[in-house]
């Protein structure tokens, strides 16, 4: 095989590259939409509670009130930092480019949706709720086990809690009380 002949392996890498060139600063480590994202949902999602405790808004969710506050911190806050912490390990963990660009945005994209879905779940129904919030967690697993075995690292068990992550997501749907 000549040289000039770049395997398939090295045309990934590049095209990773390129796209992480092309890519806008916020959208070139899982980090900075997640961990952005999450403090910020943080500050809306404890506003939206105290405010339905006191009575001025009803939130538009199939959980009660509690359940949802609950359900936001540990699925919706917590989920972005694990999501942000783990798009951030992996590649250091595997050598691997960070996911960037347009796919990021799209995973960071169906976690918005996901806390979007579970706040109006009382008007897009729960089933469809729950989809998309545990989907996250199933994508998340996906993208990140894929890094992993691509390049034969061992930390294949940090992504299963990922997904255990996300199977107990989808017991707190199950679950909820509305």
């Amino acid at each position: 095989m000549e040289d000039s002949v770049q395997t398939r392996g090295e045309q990934m890498l590049a095209l990773r590259y390129a796209r992480m060139a092309a890519a806008p600063p916020f959208l070139r480590g899982g980090f900075r939409p997640f961990f952005f994202g999450g403090s910020l949902w943080a500050v809306v999602a404890l506003t939206l509670w105290l405010l339905a405790l006191a009575g001025a808004v009803q939130l538009p969710t199939a959980f009660d009130p509690l359940a949802w506050h609950r359900h936001e911190m540990l699925f919706g806050f917590v989920g972005a930092v694990v999501g942000g912490f783990l798009l951030t390990a992996v590649p250091n963990w595997t050598g691997r480019l960070p996911i960037a660009g347009p796919p990021l945005a799209a995973l960071f994209g169906l976690w918005v949706a996901g806390r979007l879905a579970v706040l109006f779940s009382a008007a897009i129904g729960a089933v469809v709720a729950a989809a998309i919030d545990v989907g996250f967690f199933m994508v998340l697993t996906a993208v990140a086990a894929r890094e992993v075995l691509e390049s034969k690292n061992r930390n294949l068990p940090v992504v299963g809690l990922i997904f255990l992550f996300g199977l107990v997501d989808a017991a707190d749907h199950g679950g909820r009380r509305g």
